[in-house]
């Protein structure tokens, strides 16, 4: 496939993986680049920038190909080295960066300056706006249905998709519910120019994360999924599993802060869980997409299925909309 997207990121096909924390390393974004699509390592879920500069350079023995670094600015509980992370990523020879919550703006020069191309994730299309006269190379548009941070404002894709590529100049990825062919091909007729898919390369061979989770998740379907952290104005979609059952529960009490959640919500509860198995032990992060998920293929299997699924789903709205 060729479009604006594959021409920046050097792909074969235009497909992202989105940055996941503690999913995102080597071992997963090493598969989805030599299927063809665009890797991405989650420079956060490395524990310092020189681990991260060691990912780096470990993923690129595991592949040849065009892979790139999230970079998530958000508010956190301990402070962040983001300038830190951002030099490692400017001299570790990336191509791309994408970049997601708080706007890139601060970093865009030092990652111009290596030559580095930058997508920055949105859920406005006010924010993509903002960031293209900032000087990013694409935006990722999220529509409500994305797992991670939908933004505030819930406007979905077959809405937001459409509005963001008639405002903009630069080419956009579609995300959020981004699962199987047909969702790029609905995509790409919206006018996106390639998708970004988190959740199902989470639900992959290759995600470095137990089997009993994938299995939990595929179980799912478009309605097992919770929003969190409303009533704080950082709004969050994870997978329904007893914890974030209970913290949606706290946060419909009358005067409920942060810190009444904190313990449940903590990372490192839902990275072990991740780890382990432990379906009910932390957060599970997973898009609505799920309910079009039923198996666990490798990144390959998975990839060549979206495409085939792609030309067959725009081939036949094609000839729907042949004349008599």
């Amino acid at each position: 496939m060729k479009t604006r997207i594959t021409q920046l990121t050097g792909t074969r096909y235009p497909i992202v993986q989105g940055g996941m924390q503690w999913v995102g390393r080597a071992e997963l974004a090493s598969a989805v680049s030599n299927a063809g699509g665009l890797g991405i390592l989650t420079a956060l879920t490395q524990p310092s920038p020189e681990a991260l500069t060691a990912e780096i350079e470990r993923c690129r023995t595991m592949t040849d190909k065009p892979f790139g670094v999230n970079l998530t600015i958000l508010p956190t509980a301990q402070p962040v080295p983001y300038d830190a992370y951002v030099d490692a990523i400017a001299a570790s020879g990336v191509g791309i960066v994408e970049t997601a919550g708080r706007s890139p703006a601060d970093f865009i020069a030092r990652f111009k300056s290596a030559g580095i191309k930058i997508i920055h994730k949105c859920t406005a299309v006010r924010h993509a706006l903002s960031a293209q006269r900032a000087g990013v190379d694409a935006v990722s548009i999220d529509g409500f249905e994305a797992a991670g941070h939908p933004g505030e404002d819930d406007v979905s894709g077959l809405v937001l998709i459409p509005a963001a590529a008639q405002a903009l100049d630069i080419p956009i990825l579609a995300a959020g519910g981004m699962a199987d062919g047909r969702s790029m091909a609905a995509a790409l007729a919206l006018g996106a120019e390639g998708v970004t898919m988190g959740t199902r390369f989470m639900l992959t061979r290759e995600a470095p994360v137990h089997g009993a989770i994938k299995q939990f998740v595929i179980q799912g379907t478009e309605r097992d999924t919770r929003l969190i952290f409303r009533g704080f104005r950082n709004t969050a979609r994870v997978f329904r599993n007893s914890v974030s059952e209970e913290v949606v529960e706290i946060e419909k009490r009358p005067g409920a802060t942060f810190e009444d959640i904190k313990a449940l919500v903590a990372g490192a509860r839902g990275r072990a869980a991740l780890e382990n198995g432990d379906t009910e032990g932390g957060l599970v992060w997973a898009g609505m997409g799920i309910g079009l998920m039923e198996d666990v293929p490798s990144c390959a299997e998975l990839i060549e299925r979206i495409v085939a699924e792609c030309r067959a789903s725009l081939a036949r709205a094609a000839a729907l909309t042949e004349e008599a």
